[in-house]
This record gives C-alpha cells, sequence and structure tokens, in this order.
C-alpha cells in the first residue's frame, strides 16, 4: 500500500498529472471543468514552442511585486496541490496555485499586442486560429496594451480568451513566465468524454519573422 502510494505520487510529482480548467481564460477550446493531463517530460529536454499550452506556477511565486512576504516551501505546495489535501480550508496559498495559459511568444520575439487583444510578433500581425473572443475597444474601451521583447529563459503567455484572462500582459512586475516555474505541458483532454482527445496546439507564427537572438545583459 505505501509503495503504491509512493509510486503514484512520483509519478504525478515527476511524470504526468491530471488538472481541470476553473475558469473561462482559455474559451473556447478549453471549457471550465474540462479536465487535462499534464506531462513534465518534454520541457526537461527543449523550450516551450509557440501555441503549446503549458501549466505554470501562479505570478505570485515569480512576480516581484505580487510576492508574498513569506516563503512558501515546494513541500507546502506539493501538499496543497493533492486531490481532497488542496481542498481544506488554510491549506492552498495563491503562490502555491496553477495556471494554465497558450506560449505565445519565446525569447527573443519583439511582442505587441494592442488594445483588443490582436497580437503582433516580430513587427507582422498573426493569425490565432484558436482565439474567436477579442476586448471590445468601444468608449474607451479595451484591455491593456503591451510591448516588449521577450527575455531568454522566458516565454509570454496569454489566455485564448482575450477579454476575460489574467496573463502576462497584466502581472505588474513581469509580463513573462521564466521557464523554471513551468510545470508541465496539457497535451490530452480526457473528460468530458464528448471531448476526448489531444489538444492542438498550432505554431500561428509560422509565418512571422524570426526571433533575434536576446543580448545577455550586464550583472547589476
Amino acid at each position: 500500500m505505501v509503495v503504491t502510494l509512493a509510486v503514484a505520487l512520483g509519478v504525478r510529482h515527476f511524470i504526468i498529472e491530471a488538472r481541470y480548467i476553473p475558469s473561462g481564460s482559455m474559451l473556447p477550446g478549453l471549457q471550465l471543468q474540462d479536465r487535462l493531463l499534464v506531462e513534465k517530460l518534454t520541457y526537461r529536454t527543449r523550450t516551450p514552442k509557440r501555441g503549446e499550452i503549458v501549466v505554470f506556477r501562479a505570478p505570485q511565486s515569480f512576480d516581484p511585486a505580487l510576492k508574498q512576504d513569506y516563503a512558501v516551501s515546494p513541500l507546502r505546495c506539493f501538499i496543497a496541490t493533492l486531490p481532497i489535501i488542496g481542498g481544506i480550508p488554510g491549506v492552498q496559498k495563491p503562490a502555491c496555485e496553477a495556471f494554465i495559459k497558450r506560449v505565445v511568444a519565446i525569447p527573443g520575439d519583439k511582442v505587441e499586442v494592442d488594445p483588443s487583444g490582436h497580437l503582433k510578433i516580430n513587427g507582422k500581425a498573426v493569425k490565432e486560429p484558436y482565439v474567436n473572443r477579442y476586448c471590445p475597444t468601444g468608449n474607451g474601451q479595451g484591455c491593456r496594451p503591451l510591448r516588449a521583447v521577450v527575455p531568454p529563459k522566458s516565454v509570454l503567455v496569454l489566455g485564448d480568451n482575450r477579454a476575460n484572462s489574467w496573463d502576462g500582459r497584466f502581472w505588474p512586475g513581469t509580463h513573462f513566465v521564466p521557464d523554471n516555474q513551468i510545470i508541465g505541458r496539457a497535451f490530452f483532454r480526457f473528460w468530458p468524454l464528448s471531448s476526448v482527445g489531444s489538444l492542438v496546439s498550432p505554431d500561428p507564427t509560422t509565418t512571422a519573422p524570426p526571433a533575434t537572438t536576446p543580448k545577455p545583459t550586464a550583472a547589476p
């Protein structure tokens, strides 16, 4: 019994785990309460690619403007994400939560996101077939625009539902997710049964100009 439990926990921690969709930020492709499999091996041998759906630690764990005054240990976060235990009041902490978004830009990419949520990479507008809801822009409305170059060892992630996603456009201290904060790649939906299948991760920027190699910055 103990050995079986240890093996199961090891598989979940190092190889693969199940996650569910808690919000509408990835609509329409991922619906509320969809269940996904997240594998943790791919990014040990390569970096994320544009279009891939990734699960990563909450911005409270890496954004300097959101980090909390106290440290949350990896063991605490591991326990908090276990089924049943994580639902106990007081166990879960914001820094232990996980987000799911889509990688839209990689190191060296010059990114522009306009107030409607449309995306340009390296100066060229790109088509995103997975997005069908942008931000309204009339009467002074709109989402926060973004212009930046993705730094080394980081990615820019956005929600497919551009009008309702708290993502790299809005984080106050950094727009980017460090590679070491990515938990894994979402690759398969196993619930509901009517939607079972692999998750499509098209790279919308295949026609965009190539990324440039970021220049290393001098240490302060």
